[in-house]
């Protein structure tokens, strides 16, 4: 069975919208962490905003490895629009986020990512969907925005890796305990 793995920025108040207000370096440890989590993923779940900011940035962009693996990945969009502006591999969910999200996990594949979609990763953790977390922490308080953890259900994660970049990032991996 395919693994749900959901890799978000996050300020040390724990915000995750904007995250170019937090994230202001990038180092060789961040790299490496984000080449880890992506190199087993050949599919993504976005929601309709992330898709949006996405579909007008990353099809031009060289910033690697992300581009060129978001850009060759299947994506799949929580939304009841029409994916406007179009963007190569890219198809709107039919149907309910959940349903689909444990159709698409016991379908062939490798595993499936959440990149910078809020809502969707907090779906996921709260129907028990998501099978690993990947938090990139920074060392900065934003002090205002959407928190990723707010309004969940209590819920236990093992930890799987702990590191500190260079410049002061955490970077954590954590596996849902079932």
């Amino acid at each position: 069975m395919r693994k749900i793995v959901a890799y978000e920025l996050l300020s040390l108040d724990g915000m995750a919208d904007d995250p170019d207000r937090f994230i202001t370096e990038w180092d060789g440890e961040m790299q490496a962490n984000l080449s880890a989590v992506i190199e087993t993923q050949d599919a993504v779940i976005l929601g309709r905003r992330t898709y949006d900011e996405w579909a007008g940035f990353w099809p031009g962009s060289d910033i690697q490895p992300f581009s060129t693996f978001i850009n060759e990945a299947v994506k799949y969009v929580a939304t009841s629009r029409a994916l406007e502006p179009s963007w190569a591999n890219s198809t709107a969910i039919d149907g309910e986020l959940i349903a689909f999200a444990r159709e698409l996990k016991s379908a062939r594949g490798g595993d499936i990512g959440v990149h910078g979609s809020i809502s969707i990763t907090q779906a996921l953790l709260a129907a028990g969907l998501l099978d690993e977390l990947s938090l990139v922490i920074a060392p900065r308080i934003a002090g205002t925005g959407r928190r990723l953890l707010d309004s969940l259900p209590s819920s236990r994660l093992d930890v799987i890796r702990t590191a500190t970049s260079s410049d002061g990032y955490l970077l954590l991996r954590y596996r849902a305990a079932r």
